[in-house]
Order: structure tokens, then C-alpha cells, then sequence
């Protein structure tokens, strides 16, 4: 396993612009090659070059791609089916959106070998279990019955490798496999990626915006840049002493430094306020309590102009607290107040003055954008709902946000398809901003963001705080970039708030130690951090996503 690829003058076109320009580079056997740059420089669609294959709308106008002996873009289509899923594999960013919720993990995880012929399915399943056991995964004799929404997303992420690695691939191409874990399951899924790649000798392509992930995994790095090279570099070289400019500024980018106008004060203007707040999903008991409670008694108070973070791994609430605040999810028990007033529990009981006043810009784009429509009907509905906006006023607001957000105005006619995936967050909180909210509840909003575009987001919400006294609840699993832009910070894990943390005592005094937890797990800037990171700290969290 683990062979050599060599790519000559790789050119990549779609509707007559340059996607991917002449791009040269090799990759010895066994070693791990990470794609850098930010959305839109070409990262994925050279990693997906080096497969034969490219997007719909674009095509390989030139070069050469060569994996040992094989000239891949010469492959007959018959010839480039038998080598993905075989000679080469490929590990998604969202592994929920690539498995087949009606099939078995094992059913899934088999399929590479039993379509490609290698080995019987009894032959093909003894393999998956072992690795199930190299990618450190619970119960590995059992879990392939399991569906995919049965297992956590950091499971998810690793049954997907087991299902790229099982056909015993000469390449494997990661991409952005960790950006939607928490940090400590990240820990995690990076630590079994990297011992299953060494211990097979893989050739790997690792795809990420994130240089402290990169740092820990790759070999070499490569910077893209509007599709041209701008560097390549061994990795603690690249880190240490960046040659090119570009690269000095996304190594600045991904060093988070303080945003915003500092702590409220005690007597300011309270904007929203929750009170022993109990929320769930399914049917209530004769308690009143939902079948699966998720939140337990939150206490919560938000100050006009203030930005409170709140932060915990994956299942601890965070979300669900910011549905309930936008109406998305009632509460079982407990009050919501707005402006000192009472807010209904459902979107449907609220009045359009209130559901302006309250803006949610969610996760992920993919979802929260309706894919059949261009970007300017999404932009114009609020602005037609909320303001009542038409013809020349309604043209000139949607270029006014789109300027707010760094997009071009050009992409105005364009499907959200025809977006990379920093670019559709930016029209998701532009989306938001239409309706000229007081409160916005970010929901991870940089997590899929490359560092660059992740900290022009974070200067913007700093900015909207100063000019327009917006208020925000940011929801996050990296304490870092929290800090970077909250007053304060709130502690949650399994539903219940731990603590409660102010601007000034961030980095100093006695916190809780899940705070600590978290503030560990972040990926440092610097090679060798993975290998200093003890399991033990986050056993427990392990476990607990196990469980899920």
C-alpha cells in the first residue's frame, strides 16, 4: 500500500475561468501531502483530480496525473470507476451526508470489496472489524449493525475511513474529514487517522483550512491560491520560516486574536433573559418532560451590544438552547424574555416584529439554503417580509449585504451549488442580517470557514457590535475562537450549564475542569502538539460520545 504521485501542469476550467492553473507537484509513497488555502482556491478540486474526476460544470482542460505507473486522466470511464473506491479513496467532510441511512454501517463499509471483487463479504467483514479496532472504535464486533444515525458524528468520520482503507488503496485523499467534530472528539479521529495511515504506509492528500490540524498531520504543504501554488514546503519549514507572503497571512489568520468592544456592564440594557429553561425532543410524560431531554434548568442574561459564548462538545445542548431561543424548539418548562416581554414558545405564535428581532444563522449552509434558488430570492425574501423592500431599494439592499459580507456582487444569479462552502455561510449570515436583528444566534458559524474568510467573519460580528449595537449568542466548540469575540462564556455539558466565565478571568484563575478540558483540546499551532496530548484528558469525553 502507498504509492507515488506525480501531477504535471494539472489545469482545471469551468465557464471559461481558471479554476486550477498549471499546478506541479509530487508525493512520495508514503507520505501525507496537505492541500492549504481558503474557499475557493482549489483545494478539493485537485484532490478530486487526482481521482479522474471532476464537478459538474467543470473539466480538465490539461496536465497529467500519474499514481505509480497509472496515467489517471487517459483512463477509459470504465478504467477510472475500477480505480476509485480501489487504487484511490476518498474520505467527505460530512460523513452523515454520505452514508445511506437505510443501509448498515457494515453494509456500507464492505461495499468497496465486494464491488471491486478483492476478497468474499465474510472475508471483507472480518477486515472491517479490524479496523474498526485500528480506528479505535467502540464495541468493533457490533457497531457495523448499527445505522449511521445510531453512531456519533466522530464515529461517523472513522467508519468512513475504515470504508476508504478496507480496499487497501495506493492513495487516500482526506477532505476537511474533522471540521465538524468538537475538539475533543477531534483529538480523537485525528490520533486514529494518523496511526492508520503510518501503520499502512498510506499515501495520503489531507484537504483542510486548518493549519494547526495540518500541522499535526502532514509531511509537506502545499498553499493554493485562486488555483496557482503559492508555496510548498516541508511542514515545520512552511511553519517556521513561510516563504510567500500569502502563507504569513493565513498563518496570522489562524492565530485568534481579541474582537470586539470588551464586557457590558452590570447596568445596561437587558436583551433577552432565560429562566430555568427545560427543553427536549418527542412526547411529553405526564411530568410534563420530553422523551429525550436535552436541556435542564439554563439560566441566562444577555446585555444589549454583548456577545456571550457558549461552548461544550457535541450533544451538550448548545444547539438546542439556540432553537428554543429562536422558537425552533419549545420549551418544556421555563420562560423566554425578550426586552423584558415574554416570548412565546414557537415561531408560530410570534409576531413578525419579534421573529425579526430574533436572527439564527445555522451551522450548516448546505442545509439552511434552499438549493433551487439563486442567491438573490434568498437574500430578497427577508428584505421583502420584514422591510417590504421592492424594485430598485430591494436591488440595492442585496448588494449593501452582500458588500457587508465580502461577497461579489456577481454571484447574485448563482445557485448555492455554484458557491464554495465559505461563500454559502457568508450568504447564510447575510441572510440574517437583512432583517436588522438585535439579537443573532451564530451556531458555529466559522466551523466550516478557512481561516482567512473564518476571521473576516469574526471581525465582522465585531464590527456589526460596534456600528449597530447587535447583539450575539455564539455557539462554538473552539474555546479559541470564543474567546476571540465573547465577553463572557458559557459552560455546558449534558444539558446543564457548569459555569459561567467573564472576558477578565478567560485565562486566569480556578476554572471548572471541562473548561480546561476544552481549552486543552484545541490544536496548537505547532508540530508535535497531537503527540503531547495525553489520552487521558479525554477519555472521558470519548466515552461519552461513545455512548451516543
Amino acid at each position: 500500500m502507498g504509492a507515488s504521485v506525480q501531477v504535471q501542469g494539472l489545469t482545471i476550467e469551468a465557464g471559461g475561468q481558471t479554476l486550477v492553473d498549471r499546478l506541479s507537484f509530487h508525493i512520495q509513497p508514503g507520505e501525507v501531502l496537505a492541500l492549504i488555502g481558503e474557499s475557493g482556491s482549489g483545494k478539493t478540486t485537485t484532490a478530486l483530480a487526482l481521482m479522474g474526476y471532476a464537478r459538474h460544470g467543470c473539466s480538465i482542460t490539461g496536465g497529467s496525473v500519474r499514481i505509480g505507473e497509472t496515467d489517471v486522466l487517459h483512463l477509459s470511464p470504465a478504467g477510472q470507476r475500477a480505480l476509485r473506491g480501489r487504487r484511490v479513496a476518498y474520505i467527505a467532510q460530512s460523513a452523515a451526508a454520505s452514508f445511506n441511512p437505510s443501509r448498515t454501517v457494515m453494509d456500507q463499509v464492505v461495499e468497496p470489496a465486494c464491488i471491486h471483487r478483492l476478497m468474499p463479504r465474510a472475508e471483507a467483514e472480518v477486515k472491517a472489524v479490524q479496523l474498526f479496532r485500528e480506528l479505535a472504535l467502540p464495541d468493533p464486533e457490533h457497531i457495523g449493525d448499527r445505522y449511521p444515525h445510531q453512531v456519533s458524528g466522530g464515529q461517523l468520520q472513522r467508519l468512513m475511513a475504515a470504508m476508504a482503507l478496507i480496499a487497501d488503496p495506493d492513495l487516500v485523499i482526506l477532505d476537511e474529514p474533522t471540521t465538524a467534530l468538537d475538539v475533543t472528539t477531534q483529538i480523537e479521529v485525528l490520533r486514529a487517522f494518523r496511526r492508520v495511515v503510518r501503520d499502512r504506509k498510506a499515501t495520503a492528500v489531507y484537504v483542510s483550512h486548518d493549519l494547526a490540524v495540518v500541522a499535526q498531520m502532514a509531511d509537506h504543504i502545499l498553499v493554493l491560491r485562486n488555483g496557482v501554488m503559492q508555496e510548498l514546503a516541508p511542514t515545520g519549514q512552511l511553519l517556521e520560516a513561510p516563504a510567500a507572503d500569502y502563507t504569513r497571512s493565513l498563518l496570522a489568520a489562524a492565530r485568534p486574536v481579541p474582537r470586539g468592544g470588551g464586557a457590558m456592564s452590570a447596568d445596561g440594557q437587558l436583551l433577552l433573559e432565560v429562566r430555568g429553561l427545560c427543553a427536549g425532543y418527542g412526547p411529553l410524560d405526564a411530568q410534563g418532560k420530553p422523551a429525550k431531554p436535552i436541556l435542564e434548568d439554563i439560566d441566562l442574561k444577555l446585555y444589549r451590544g454583548q456577545a456571550i459564548g457558549v461552548i461544550g462538545e457535541s450533544g451538550s445542548g448548545k444547539t438546542t438552547l439556540a432553537r428554543a431561543v429562536a422558537g425552533l424548539v419549545a420549551p418544556s418548562a421555563g420562560h423566554i424574555l425578550f426586552n423584558g416581554r415574554y416570548l412565546k414558545p414557537t415561531v408560530a405564535q410570534r409576531t413578525q416584529e419579534e421573529l425579526r428581532q430574533v436572527q439564527i444563522v445555522f451551522q450548516m449552509a448546505d442545509t439552511a439554503l434552499n438549493p433551487s434558488h439563486p442567491i438573490e430570492r434568498i437574500l430578497a425574501r427577508p428584505l421583502q417580509f420584514y422591510k417590504g423592500l421592492r424594485g430598485a431599494a430591494l436591488q440595492k439592499r442585496i448588494h449593501e449585504l452582500l458588500d457587508l459580507v465580502k461577497l461579489p456582487r456577481s454571484v447574485v444569479g448563482r445557485l448555492p451549488g455554484g458557491l464554495s462552502g465559505g461563500q454559502k455561510q457568508r450568504v447564510n449570515l447575510a441572510r440574517a442580517l437583512a432583517a436588522d436583528p438585535d439579537l443573532i444566534l451564530c451556531d458555529e458559524v466559522t466551523s466550516a470557514l478557512d481561516t482567512v474568510v473564518g476571521a473576516a467573519v469574526l471581525d465582522l460580528i465585531a464590527d456589526l457590535r460596534r456600528e449597530l449595537g447587535v447583539s450575539y449568542l455564539f455557539i462554538s466548540h473552539d474555546l479559541h475562537t470564543v474567546k476571540a469575540v465573547c465577553d463572557e462564556i458559557v459552560v455546558m455539558q449534558h444539558g446543564r450549564k457548569l459555569a459561567q466565565v467573564a472576558r477578565a478571568d478567560f485565562d486566569r484563575g480556578d476554572h471548572h475542569p471541562y473548561y480546561q478540558l476544552l481549552e486543552r483540546s484545541v490544536p496548537e499551532l505547532r508540530r508535535g502538539w497531537l503527540d503531547e496530548m495525553h489520552p487521558a484528558p479525554v477519555a472521558n469525553a470519548a466515552a461519552h460520545a461513545a455512548s451516543l
